[in-house]
């Protein structure tokens, strides 16, 4: 079974940690994009991951990037993957369907099945099924190294 949960970044307790701690969460997979927050958020989200990973065996499955069209997000997302010892499953890239799908209250895949966009949430689905069992045991790192790998990327400015 699969289930999606949506869940501030920034709170990595309470309902978030409750599935976890239930033992129903098996594998979790991190949606983010390379905005600072986004980062700060999916390394929070390790972190709570990490808490519960020797107890109840939960995993980290790996990084979904939703492109927002920021600089170097790919390369961004596929570094943070990494230093959290895990990796991109998939680039999810923007598309304004997206918005024209939801202003009709249905989903890309109901609204235009054919379109790209519904494509590459089909891929997604089977990239998240073909991992199955091949989650890792998250590494979070420190505000200072997520600043630093913003710095090295050239988001931030020193």
């Amino acid at each position: 079974d699969y289930v999606s949960y949506d869940v501030l970044g920034d709170v990595v307790c309470g309902g978030f940690a409750m599935p976890i701690r239930e033992n129903k969460a098996q594998e979790i997979y991190i949606v983010m994009s390379g905005e600072m927050m986004a980062l700060y958020a999916a390394n929070n989200i390790a972190k709570g991951i990490l808490k519960y990973a020797h107890s109840g065996g939960v995993r980290l499955g790996g990084l979904i990037c939703n492109e927002r069209q920021t600089d170097r997000e790919l390369d961004l997302a596929e570094a943070l993957a990494s230093r959290l010892n895990s990796k991109l499953i998939h680039f999810v890239p923007r598309d304004n369907i997206v918005q024209h799908a939801e202003l009709r209250k249905m989903s890309v895949i109901q609204y235009a099945p054919d379109s790209k966009q519904a494509g590459e949430y089909r891929a997604l689905a089977e990239k998240i099924h073909a991992n199955s069992g091949q989650g890792t045991i998250p590494t979070p790192i420190t505000m200072e190294e997520l600043e630093d790998m913003l710095l090295d990327f050239g988001i931030m400015k020193t």
